[in-house]
């Protein structure tokens, strides 16, 4: 028979919800649900009638000391992560937490300080995208080097539209507070991450942030950033949630070819048979007039083209499964919890950059961010 990994979820909302369905449906092979625990009366109530085998705690600290547990997802607001996740793995308790790591890079390095010093410790974070075969598949042809050096890339992910009602129905969302940002720190956190997953780090950003744009909150509702790695190749990203139309593509040029992804389904895949560079090295006085009138470049490279279907909820699915064979057979964690930082970083630098007025680099200078988000914390309070 199978071992299953005991797991408790904290936090019982959407994401945690979802979580604890999939576990008392049979739907994650290797894990079984073995505790709950949220603040919510209504909560407590909901599952004492339906699942009254299953022990329930308002207190998180209660459920990590019960002994019930070998491991937890952390599914709560976003600034509770750190210091939940840093709680349970002090108790040796293995750690998966929602995305994003946290609002700010300085609680997110002290999580990851605790679980380095506990390497003997499963640390992950509910990065479902990296386990879509699209993604993986693109990050294989670059890391490959099929489409030679990165020159360029864009994503234009707008389609998450959200109405006022959205944010009027949660004190806590859209909020500094509470939330510690809007799309950035909401919708954004799976696309931050494959960007850099996929294209790596920026040294610089600089961003145009709309806060309360069009809708009537406190946080930013939409931006547009530019990132710039160092080595010439620069990135941007756009996003808002009040595109009702919603737009999501992404676009990687390099010296060798380039990568179209639409609506994270379809892929396009040129590989030039030659670099660019050499192409371009190539072309005599005599070529100009053909290139200039139109002339057809396709001969100079392949194109190959995929489509991808994805299954709602299989892709969490799949980093809980793989969260717990990292615990029973130590299986490479598809998405470790120490790579949280880098997306808070970037919407860290995203954020500030926009306060300021002005490029900053990375990694942000933490202490400084800090400052900026508790006098907006303080001017939503007054």
């Amino acid at each position: 028979m199978m071992k299953k990994v005991k797991v408790g979820i904290i936090g019982v909302g959407a994401q945690g919800g979802l979580y604890t369905q999939f576990l008392l449906d049979g739907r994650v092979e290797n894990m079984e649900i073995a505790a709950i625990c949220d603040i919510d009366p209504e909560k407590k109530k909901e599952y004492a009638e339906k699942h009254p085998e299953i022990p329930f705690y308002e207190d998180y600290v209660d459920m990590l000391e019960s002994g019930l547990v070998e491991s937890v997802v952390v599914c709560t607001p976003h600034y509770s992560h750190p210091e939940i996740g840093i709680q349970a793995l002090e108790r040796n308790i293995h750690t998966l937490i929602e995305k994003p790591a946290g609002v700010y890079s300085k609680q997110v390095k002290e999580l990851n300080e605790i679980a380095s010093s506990k390497p003997e410790l499963t640390y992950g974070i509910m990065f479902n995208q990296r386990t879509n075969a699209l993604y993986q598949k693109i990050k294989e042809v670059i890391d490959q080097g099929e489409i030679g050096e990165i020159r360029r890339s864009n994503w234009i992910i707008t389609s998450w539209w959200r109405p006022q009602a959205y944010y009027d129905g949660s004190e806590w969302r859209a909020t500094w507070k509470g939330e510690g940002g809007g799309v950035l720190v909401n919708q954004a956190p799976h696309q931050l991450d494959l960007f850099q997953w996929i294209c790596g780090m920026p040294q610089k950003v600089y961003s145009n942030v709309k806060y309360g744009y069009q809708r009537d909150i406190a946080v930013e509702d939409e931006l547009t950033t530019l990132f710039d790695y160092g080595n010439g190749a620069t990135g941007v990203f756009i996003t808002c949630t009040h595109d009702l139309m919603g737009t999501d593509r992404l676009e990687i040029l390099g010296d060798k070819g380039k990568i179209v992804v639409d609506d994270s389904k379809k892929v396009s895949i040129k590989r030039l048979h030659q670099s660019e560079s050499e192409i371009n090295a190539s072309m005599g006085p005599e070529d100009v007039q053909a290139v200039v009138q139109g002339k057809d470049l396709s001969e100079y490279y392949t194109e190959e083209k995929l489509e991808f279907e994805s299954v709602w909820g299989a892709q969490h699915i799949a980093v809980l499964e793989n969260f717990a064979e990292n615990i029973l057979h130590d299986t490479p964690l598809l998405a470790p919890g120490s790579d949280g930082l880098n997306g808070v970083e970037l919407a860290n630098a995203i954020h500030l950059s926009s306060w300021l007025g002005k490029e900053v680099e990375l990694p942000v200078d933490e202490d400084h961010f800090l400052e900026e988000l508790n006098k907006r914390i303080q001017e939503e309070e007054k």
